[in-house]
């Protein structure tokens, strides 16, 4: 499980000719722990066991046919690096990024003037490395088989949704884990391809879908193939009687665990009574897990106060208790997940570390506190009343310190801002909302921007990466006048954004009418705030032509009142009067109106900023008072 080493084992470097030798010299120059061992195949086999890594001055198809019968796991094998003798290429061969042969291909290259070949999909795409990233952060992987797959979903789309359990499976008592550009948060389980958890399953014991209801399976409703990554979070202190063996302590630990929904692969650290440190078969589960063993005398287990007393236990090893306190004390923490349980001669109480231990020591989460950059989500909260906003998005809003959004949609949230600091703003202070709320995350701070409807149609989404890209523009052009650095530019606190997406005004008044949108549609805002007049008049006339489903936003203020009768015109040189049309105001609202009329009778006086409109196809009809656009399975209903 966990590294119990600290340091890297050395590197050997081999060589069969007089040039590779000289290479060899060369190369210790700079790498002088490195250990110059002349080719022998018969030699291979124990450097492969003893050493981090193995570079060879030689022809690559010597190297592979030599290692091969020694390959077994990335986790395990060691790093291996080819040299020609001219040291004009390094190439990574074996253990790329856990064994660090892209590292060390890179290292010899450099010092040798030469080019590391690098074939890693990750490396070669400028990504992250999951494996590398979650060894660095201590995160163990559950399923490595999942691996490639995960990977290749990362050099596809170029980004990963990452999903990290707070509390029951957080880094530590109230963290969270930096992560890369490339890795998107997300709200929930249900959306990731990778789930930071010390959860068994981040699901609990929830079969049905929050979202879709009972006859929807969490089995079914969720991204297939989630890699877990395991923090290793849990302390499980352990008391037993003399003689317990190795595979009985481990059945005990383990079926404690299931019961209480937790992996075992978290498990960081085990505790227990100093006079139990020696037990062979406590000691034998510890080494088998890499895991480490802290003890503790016992006046120190006494000194924790609200444990459950044992008077069995205290005439056998003068302590009160042994697993209880031994987790708290063990984990730095006065609280426990899992209170003792008895199972056969061992009892186990598991706690939730709130001190990180590293590799090479242990430091407090406050001494090592990760500079976090600012995280912005801008929300989509749909047509605004409670029962129409996602569980995703609640949860942004949830998770976030500061709320910045228009009056009015923010008004229709209220109940979700108690305790919140809200940056409110008027209609047409986009721009400016924007700035605040970057400036706002660049202080390490979490912002969620509201945004009615779908933040991504219409809305505040592009605008967010508009003014961030601007932003960063404009310090790139300063630090190239000031002649700053492109390293110092990249350490710019440019804050993660995530777009949490809702139901769309397009979506809510299409539901109300029916089915209209079931063919090709297309949306057009009557707005010429941003978009030039004439521009809006070519794209009617395009999408009237071209027989498309009209949905038309923004159709009618006081300053444009005549905008929607000049769109009405356009559309009627290529529709027939008696065209469905579908008017919805304040859809999903408390005071929501709906009209089902066709282009001749439609009045404008109907229409407001609060309004969508819908104008049917050639083939969209009214039934019972519905709009239907059929999608061409009349020929299958044989209608």
């Amino acid at each position: 499980m966990r590294n119990s080493e600290c340091g890297m084992k050395k590197t050997a470097i081999l060589y069969i000719t007089e040039n590779g030798l000289k290479l060899a010299v060369r190369l210790r120059s700079v790498f002088p722990d490195a250990e110059i061992v002349r080719y022998d195949p018969g030699l291979v086999p124990s450097l492969w066991a003893d050493h981090a890594a193995l570079v060879f001055i030689m022809a690559s198809g010597i190297v592979v046919r030599t290692i091969a019968p020694m390959l077994k796991d990335k986790r395990t094998d060691p790093a291996v690096v080819v040299l020609d003798e001219a040291g004009r290429f390094a190439v990574s061969l074996v253990s790329g990024h856990l064994g660090g042969a892209n590292d060390l291909a890179r290292k010899f290259a450099g010092f040798l003037g030469g080019e590391a070949v690098i074939t890693t999909a990750s490396d070669v795409n400028h990504l992250p490395s999951i494996d590398l990233w979650a060894r660095e952060h201590d995160l163990e992987i559950e399923e490595w088989e999942l691996l490639p797959q995960i990977g290749t979903r990362l050099v596809n789309n170029g980004a990963l949704r990452v999903y990290e359990e707070q509390g029951a499976g957080g880094r530590g008592q109230g963290s969270e884990i930096e992560l890369p550009d490339e890795f998107l948060r997300v709200a929930g389980p249900r959306f990731a391809d990778v789930i930071i958890s010390n959860r068994k399953n981040a699901y609990g014991e929830t079969s049905a879908c929050t979202v879709a209801g009972d006859d929807c399976s969490i089995d079914t409703c969720r991204v297939k193939g989630q890699l877990y990554l395991r923090p290793g979070n849990l302390v499980v202190g352990i008391g037993c009687n003399s003689g317990t063996s190795q595979d009985e302590l481990e059945d005990a630990v383990r079926s404690t665990l299931d019961s209480h929904n937790l992996a075992f692969l978290s498990v960081g650290r085990i505790a227990t009574i100093d006079i139990k440190g020696s037990e062979p078969g406590l000691r034998a589960f510890a080494r088998k897990y890499s895991l480490p063993l802290h003890v503790f005398r016992n006046d120190e287990l006494n000194r924790v106060e609200g444990i459950e007393k044992s008077d069995a236990v205290f005439k056998a090893t003068g302590a009160h208790a042994v697993a209880e306190p031994a987790a708290l004390l063990a984990a730095g923490t006065d609280r426990l997940l899992v209170p003792k349980q008895k199972k056969g001669n061992v009892t186990v109480a598991v706690a939730l570390i709130a001190v990180r231990s590293t590799e090479c020591g242990v430091r407090s989460e406050g001494e090592k506190k990760l500079q976090q950059k600012g995280k912005i989500y801008i929300v989509g909260t749909g047509p605004g009343s409670l029962e129409h906003i996602t569980p995703a998005a609640r949860d942004a809003i949830k998770r976030s310190d500061v709320i910045v959004g228009y009056g009015t949609y923010l008004d229709l949230i209220k109940e979700l801002l108690t305790d919140k600091e809200v940056v409110s703003t008027g209609m047409t202070q986009e721009v400016d909302r924007c700035r605040k709320a970057i400036s706002i995350a660049r202080e390490g701070k979490t912002v969620a921007i509201i945004s009615g409807g779908d933040p991504g149609v219409y809305a505040m989404a592009g605008l967010v990466f508009e003014v961030l890209k601007s932003a960063e523009s404009e310090e790139q052009h300063h630090g190239a006048e000031l002649e700053t650095p492109n390293s110092e530019l990249r350490t710019l606190n440019y804050p993660s954004v995530e777009v949490i997406p809702g139901i769309s005004a397009l979506n809510a008044s299409a539901s109300r009418l029916g089915a209209p949108l079931m063919h090709d549609f297309a949306c057009i805002s009557l707005s010429d705030r941003l978009t030039p007049w004439d521009v809006i008049e070519k794209r009617l006339e395009a999408a009237a032509s071209a027989d498309f489903v009209i949905v038309l936003y923004n159709p009618r203020s006081k300053g444009r009142a005549g905008h929607i009768n000049r769109a009405r015109e356009i559309i009627l040189k290529h529709r027939k009067p008696t065209t469905a049309v579908g008017i919805v105001k304040g859809a999903m609202r408390t005071h929501e109106t709906i009209i089902v009329t066709d282009l001749e009778r439609m009045q404008v006086t109907d229409v407001d900023m609060q309004t969508t409109v819908l104008i049917g196809n050639s083939k969209t009809f009214v039934w019972n008072n519905l709009m239907i656009t059929p999608r061409g399975y009349e020929r299958k209903l044989k209608i």
